[in-house]
């Protein structure tokens, strides 16, 4: 008989079809005195699943990433016990500043709607404007710990 921890797990597929629908992730890098930085943060998958955020060049978490690659990402969801389900990704950070793949990887982020509506041609001018200060956070995650507490029906 499988384990509760065996029977809450996340398939690969699973984990993919659930980030593709939720929107908003926190990601959490090492602070410089030791202490987690922990932000939310809209975000998108490329098309190899990698975990796509954007933010400013100088930002916190950029300062971050650039000591330490390693980040922690929590993606969560539900309200009643039954109903929670959660992904942690365990990644490296990749940081990409290329002004020609920043806008492109930038459409990929899920964000309000009148942020993504100025991501699309013609890309609206504070958007553009901003660009030059941005950078696009690649995330490659090498372990995951996720649960889905739906899978075991009413039998807590």
């Amino acid at each position: 008989m499988p384990s509760r921890r065996e029977q809450i797990s996340m398939t690969p597929g699973e984990i993919r079809e659930y980030l593709r629908e939720q929107r908003r992730i926190i990601v959490v890098t090492n602070g410089v005195d030791g202490l987690p930085h922990a932000v939310p943060m809209n975000y998108g998958l490329d098309d190899l699943d990698r975990i796509l955020i954007t933010t400013f060049r100088k930002s916190q978490k950029v300062r971050n990433l650039e000591r330490d690659p390693r980040a922690t990402l929590l993606v969560e969801s539900g309200t009643a016990y039954r109903e929670l389900k959660s992904v942690i990704a365990y990644c490296n950070a990749e940081i990409i500043g290329d002004p020609a793949l920043v806008p492109r990887l930038m459409s990929l982020v899920r964000a309000e709607e009148v942020m993504a509506a100025s991501l699309s041609k013609p890309m609206g001018q504070q958007v553009r404007d901003s660009v030059p200060k941005r950078v696009v956070v690649r995330f490659s995650p090498f372990r995951t710990v996720t649960w889905d507490h739906a899978k075991l029906g009413e039998s807590y």
